[in-house]
């Protein structure tokens, strides 16, 4: 069973004011993909893939990039991934919204497709040659990422 949620619940799980979710609505940012409203006492009714999607631009907003910035960057994302926004990765900050495309590409949403220089690390690459470079070198030996660490306890000054 697929939920439908009113905008008054959409924007309470979203974190937004009703006013910021109809604004965003009558200025086409993001439009409710069940139900739009059709006029006075209608109802927008709006999917679980259009929370996402609300999620994704207040934590732009909130990130301080600019409405207008927000709406370049969704155009560009409905070009290059469809109706399917909500499965971009995405780096926010500084004002910047960088689509992970894989290990090596990397685009930014807001100057529509520049692609960014930049060295990415994976993170899961490196573990994965430390790991064999220990078999190797001593084959009876775990690799450390084997046995789960301990959580470290933040301290405060």
């Amino acid at each position: 069973m697929t939920q439908n949620y009113s905008g008054k619940k959409a924007a309470e799980i979203v974190g937004i004011s009703y006013r910021q979710l109809d604004y965003w609505a009558r200025t086409d940012l993001i439009r409710p993909s069940v139900a739009d409203a059709a006029g006075s006492g209608s109802r927008r009714q709006y999917s679980y893939r259009d929370l996402l999607e609300l999620k994704v631009v207040k934590s732009m907003l909130d990130a301080g990039i600019k409405l207008e910035s927000v709406r370049t960057a969704f155009e560009y994302l409905r070009v290059e991934l469809g109706e399917n926004v909500s499965s971009a990765r995405l780096v926010i900050g500084g004002g910047k919204a960088i689509l992970v495309r894989d290990d090596a590409e990397l685009l930014d949403v807001i100057n529509t497709g520049q692609f960014v220089m930049t060295s990415l690390l994976s993170l899961d690459g490196v573990q994965a040659e430390i790991d064999a470079a220990v078999r190797e070198l001593s084959p009876s030996a775990k690799p450390a990422a084997s046995t789960p660490a301990a959580p470290q306890a933040a301290t405060g000054s």
